[in-house]
């Protein structure tokens, strides 16, 4: 049930302004955060964008932390809503009450304004415990799958193991986490180490060939892993293509012309991998073509990963 801000009927000694603790969206951070403010005593409330209608700056099941202090990280918007959001999650902790709000089309509010034009409708939980969150975080440690699921009529969160669906089940609402993109980098030259560099930046888990080596790669490369393949042998590069191959990563791209990946596909043939295998291969690797120098090369491939990662989390969702 949607309710009115009660924000008027607090006093001037009550009133606290929201603050922003960190500039993040990241969901590994924003639970940390509130889990850790759980833990030693204060009390929080998590804001989950629910339901998008029209256009929207975040993905639902984007959220924000909110201590009773007033500091919060996380975003549901592109800025527009988080201050407002944060003073309705403060007023959800005086009150123990959980709710759900709208801002945009159709919202009390209208001098909040979304300016793509929609409307998103959020629900602000007060937590009970930490320990939903620090069983996500403790899978998501693992390099495991996990979940939220929030009732509202009970106003109750659990973790689960979720089906790669974030949105309604029934009553309920699912947010479903996957571990942090990790990026395996192997090649010891200029471009792997500008790619490396690049990648961190970027909040990727990196390993590069320094660190990975062949016999350990396995331990590596799952599910939520690009492999990148930097070297300029393709001698040099095969056992680590073949381990990449003989893993599950959402990504593996190899550097080289349009030639140089012929003489890597009939390589491969010849040690019996099948056509199906080989065309996971990204060659040449990137997003656009030729690019000359290394730090254009790290662009193009990480932006490339990026794209990747978003199409199996679409294709998850459509299974």
């Amino acid at each position: 049930m949607l309710q009115q801000s009660h924000l008027i009927e607090q006093t001037d000694d009550d009133w606290r302004t929201p603050e922003q603790a960190l500039l993040t969206d990241n969901s590994i951070e924003i639970l940390r955060f509130a889990a850790d403010a759980v833990t030693t005593g204060l009390a929080v409330a998590l804001v989950t964008l629910v339901d998008i209608r029209g256009g929207g700056a975040r993905a639902l099941g984007a959220q924000m932390a909110v201590r009773e202090d007033g500091l919060y990280c996380g975003f549901v918007s592109g800025g527009c809503v988080e201050a407002a959001a944060a003073y309705e999650a403060m007023e959800v902790i005086n009150s123990g009450n959980d709710r759900r709000i709208v801002y945009g089309k159709g919202s009390p509010w209208f001098d909040i304004v979304l300016p793509c034009g929609g409307s998103i409708m959020l629900s602000i939980h007060k937590l009970r415990s930490a320990r939903p969150l620090l069983a996500v975080l403790a899978a998501l440690e693992r390099r495991r799958p996990a979940g939220l699921r929030y009732n509202p009529q009970l106003q109750t969160l659990q973790c689960i193991v979720p089906d790669g669906k974030t949105g309604w089940s029934g009553e309920c609402f699912d947010v479903c986490y996957r571990p942090c993109t990790r990026v395996v980098i192997y090649g010891r030259s200029v471009e792997a180490e500008v790619t490396a560099k690049l990648a961190q930046a970027v909040g990727y888990d990196v390993c590069t060939s320094n660190s990975t080596a062949l016999r350990t790669a396995s331990a590596f490369i799952d599910s939520d892993t690009a492999v990148i393949l930097l070297y300029h042998d393709l001698n040099r590069e095969l056992p680590f293509l073949q381990a990449a191959l003989g893993a599950t990563p959402f990504y593996i791209g190899a550097l080289g012309s349009r030639q140089t990946h012929l003489e890597r596909v009939q390589k491969l043939a010849d040690l019996g991998w099948h056509g199906r295998d080989i065309e996971r291969i990204k060659a040449p690797i990137g997003i656009f073509p030729k690019a000359r120098d290394a730090h254009s090369l790290a662009l193009s491939v990480l932006a490339d990963v990026a794209a990747a990662r978003l199409s199996s989390i679409d294709k998850e969702k459509i299974s």
